[in-house]
């Protein structure tokens, strides 16, 4: 049986409006690390020291109305990108700037999510697809592995029955 993904939820939240929720949400300490951050400069630091490539890492950013907000959040995940590539980044706006953020932001965000009522399981589903892609990568590694060692194998034990077959011709 495989064993649990451990997740770390970066949460940055400068006005304190979800990230309470999704403390509360993912309460689990063996599944989940949520860390969360009110000032940019924290957040990218302790993104840099969880540079590691072993575990998940999913960024949870909040933003707010102003277009001013939205040009300091892309060249955020831009950041976030370039510390990881593999890091999965979370997009939280108000449900009447969407357009206009997913216009402004545009460079590989996992999902763009309005805050309303339903937010929190949004960010669930969406951090489960993340695991799950995560996970994914893992096993296709193992499996590629896994499969150039048999090939590996198979080629060596023709070669072996065949250098056998000049050598030993008597057993053949």
């Amino acid at each position: 049986m495989a064993k649990a993904v451990k997740t770390y939820l970066f949460c940055f939240d400068d006005h304190r409006n979800f990230s309470e929720d999704v403390k509360k949400r993912f309460s689990d300490p063996s599944k989940y690390i949520v860390m969360i951050f009110h000032n940019m400069d924290d957040f990218l630091n302790q993104l840099i020291k969880e540079k590691e490539h072993n575990f998940c890492k999913v960024a949870i950013i909040g933003l707010q109305d102003t277009k001013e907000n939205f040009d300091i959040i892309n060249n955020l995940t831009v950041e976030i990108k370039k510390i990881d590539r593999s890091n999965g980044i979370i997009l939280l706006g108000p449900s009447d700037k969407m357009d206009e953020i997913k216009k402004t932001i545009r460079s590989n965000i996992d999902s763009y999510i309005p805050r309303n009522a339903n937010q929190i399981l949004r960010i669930n589903n969406t951090v489960k697809k993340i695991i799950s892609e995560h996970s994914l990568l893992i096993y296709r590694k193992r499996r590629n592995f896994s499969f150039y060692f048999l090939l590996f194998s198979i080629v060596a034990a023709i070669l072996l029955v065949v250098l056998a077959l000049f050598k030993l011709p008597d057993y053949f």
